[in-house]
């Protein structure tokens, strides 16, 4: 019976139910010699105990190409925008994925893949 009490208040506590990062939308540009991300990213961030800290562009493989820290919780601003510049992405990859973390559940929200023009 206490198992079951601790699981129900574990469960109904506000960070359980922040869920994972999701990334809704992402903008790329040529920037100078690399490219420009513009990242829609939505998570329901409580506060310091549960928020999205940062997202990463990666190759199909997995190779991270960049990632943009994000500083503080955006409670009171869902969904929220944020830019990574200058991002390398080697010749022959035609396609990176953009995906976003948060400090109690890392990854596993929803990724966006992106097609790269040149």
């Amino acid at each position: 019976m206490l198992l079951r009490i601790l699981l129900l208040m574990l469960l109904s506590s506000t960070g359980a139910l922040a869920g994972e990062a999701d990334v809704l939308e992402v903008d790329v540009r040529p920037d100078g010699s690399g490219y420009r991300f513009d990242v829609l990213v939505q998570h329901a961030d409580t506060g310091w105990e549960h928020y999205a800290d940062r997202f990463e562009v990666l190759t199909p493989a997995g190779e991270i190409l960049g990632t943009r820290t994000l500083l503080h919780p955006h409670v009171d601003e869902q969904p929220f925008r944020r830019s990574l510049t200058g991002v390398i992405v080697p010749d022959g990859i035609d396609e990176v994925i953009v995906r976003a973390h948060d400090n109690v559940d890392g990854y596993g929200g929803r990724e966006v893949r992106v097609p790269i023009e040149r």
